[in-house]
């Protein structure tokens, strides 16, 4: 009969798959230093009781989050994130709702894992026409209930007015595209800067800072971490310019707040009251032009509401889906 290893022979054989395990790991991140945080953002996915897709659509290869566990009645809800966001943005509203709603989350072209080109226009007007796209593509024949948040909150009211029978409900998040209240972040931006710009560790705090009402709510991000994303910001710095130019400085930067003139759906405008980037007097221009909408101001809390306070978020989105 063959000998049964011995603890020290199977300690011994732990030890070099652990090894092994480590080295391989090693390599990988070596050669692509940014496979750390997606592997993050992969167990967030999971978390969240997400599943993740891929579609080619309006010239870019698109990468989304989704829910299907939903009833098959149930609303589709698309969730569109910020400026230097990413699908990620949303997860923690995802898990409040993923058992009411089929959801689809993307990462909008330009952005995140989808698909990037250059020399394109990533403005709100070319974003607009290919979340239309994307819509069709992955709920064909049903309309879905669509919100955005900062500058996807400026994308999903020209969707849902060029759009209508795509779009049954919308809701807008610190949206971008109206004259706001001046603040420190809307001066900088006028000035051809852009105060997300990230090129070391005081910049990434500041950056933090912006976003986020007060330090506690931040996501922590240690060390390596940290110099993985600072590089991955460096070098997204001419691109993240460039949309900000179109989307903050020319003449499309007000093209949501028209386009909210034309929206007909049922509506949603949540903000925070501390919000710098995106100063809550917003809220009033927006219910201006869509006076139908649901207002829900929250206190205590910065411009990522639906990181900082996901549960009255994910209760606002539910009211909304459930208008008539």
């Amino acid at each position: 009969m063959p000998r049964r290893p011995t603890l020290k022979q199977i300690l011994l054989a732990a030890v070099v798959m652990a090894a092994a395990f480590w080295l391989v790991a090693a390599v990988v991140i070596w050669r692509d230093p940014y496979a750390l945080v997606r592997t993050e953002y992969a167990r967030q996915r999971i978390a969240a009781g997400l599943s993740q897709g891929s579609v080619q659509v309006a010239g870019h290869r698109w990468v989304y989050a989704y829910s299907d566990d939903a009833p098959a009645d149930a609303p589709t809800i698309v969730l569109l994130h910020g400026f230097t966001g990413s699908k990620e943005n949303w997860y923690a509203v995802a898990s409040l709702l993923e058992d009411d709603y089929r959801l689809l989350i993307p990462d909008l072209p330009g952005w995140g894992q989808s698909e990037r080109k250059r020399d394109t226009d990533y403005g709100f007007v070319a974003e607009a026409a290919r979340v239309a796209a994307f819509i069709r593509a992955v709920s064909p024949g049903k309309r879905v209930v669509l919100l955005g948040h900062s500058m996807g909150g400026g994308i999903a009211p020209l969707v849902a007015a060029r759009h209508p029978e795509l779009v049954s409900h919308v809701g807008l998040l610190a949206a971008a595209g109206v004259r706001f209240r001046d603040n420190q972040f809307g001066i900088d931006v006028l000035a051809g800067q852009n105060p997300f710009g990230v090129q070391d560790a005081a910049t990434l705090t500041r950056y933090l800072n912006i976003l986020f009402a007060s330090p506690e709510a931040q996501p922590w991000i240690p060390w390596p971490v940290s110099e993985i994303v600072i590089a991955r910001r460096r070098h997204d710095a001419r691109f993240e310019q460039s949309v900000l130019d179109r989307i903050g400085r020319s003449d499309e930067r007000f093209a949501p707040g028209a386009g909210a003139r034309e929206v007909r759906q049922p509506a949603l405008l949540l903000w925070c009251r501390q919000d710098k980037v995106i100063d809550a007097s917003a809220m009033d221009l927006f219910a201006q032009r869509m006076p139908q909408a649901l207002r829900v101001l929250l206190d205590g809390c910065g411009h990522m509401s639906l990181m900082e306070r996901p549960e009255e978020v994910a209760a606002a989105i539910a009211r909304l889906a459930a208008t008539r």
